[in-house]
């Protein structure tokens, strides 16, 4: 593909978003930014964009799998917003940023594999989906993130770093150039994201 051709892809992808597909694009890049910023708010923004999403997967793209995904994250969403906004004032005390012991990380990517597995398997067998495990490594993995990011652990930006790079990839093997952009955008946030909350953890030691 050469550059002008690249220009003309986007340009037509660009034109051919809709409100919707704004909307979703919006909202979850507020999400991020303000989830960064350790604002409370950003559960907000991410029930409406995983809402809008999961509306979008049922009844336009027919995307059922993606769509499940996208109702665990506004179930998520709910619970974070709690655990951020809510218990603290309950109990006094602030959830604070931190990290995860070396041990507690390795089993969790064990559990991450493990997941990617098992639902590589169902994906190949279930699912029209392109590329079964890639698809099966950022659902695991973006579970166990969304997870740890209601914690407040630091690492979680790591997970969404990876498999935001990842979904770059396979968004342009697709050739979906804007969708691939915009997740390139979503993994330089989630670099923000991780420099936020590492200096946070720095100030407090």
């Amino acid at each position: 593909m050469d550059f002008q051709q690249l220009l003309n892809d986007i340009s037509q992808q660009f034109q051919s978003q809709s409100l919707l597909d704004w909307a979703i694009t919006v909202t979850a890049l507020a999400y991020v930014f303000l989830a960064a910023k350790e604002y409370a708010v950003c559960w907000v923004f991410g029930i409406v964009s995983s809402g809008l999403w999961a509306w979008a997967d049922f009844f336009r793209y027919n995307l059922w799998v993606d769509g499940l995904l996208q109702i665990f994250y506004v179930v998520m969403g709910f619970a974070g917003l709690y655990a951020w906004l809510f218990a603290p004032q309950k109990t006094g005390e602030k959830v604070a940023v931190h990290t995860l012991p070396l041990r507690q990380q390795a089993y969790l990517i064990a559990l991450g594999l493990a997941l990617t597995v098992m639902l590589g398997f169902l994906f190949k067998q279930y699912t029209p989906t392109s590329f079964p495990y890639a698809d099966a490594f950022i659902t695991a993995f973006s579970i166990i993130a969304t997870f740890l990011t209601i914690k407040k652990v630091l690492e979680s930006w790591l997970y969404w770093i990876v498999f935001d790079a990842l979904a770059v990839a396979l968004f342009w093997a697709k050739d979906a150039v804007l969708v691939a952009l915009v997740m390139v955008v979503y993994t330089l946030m989630a670099v923000y994201g991780w420099r936020q909350w590492r200096a946070g953890v720095a100030a407090a030691s």
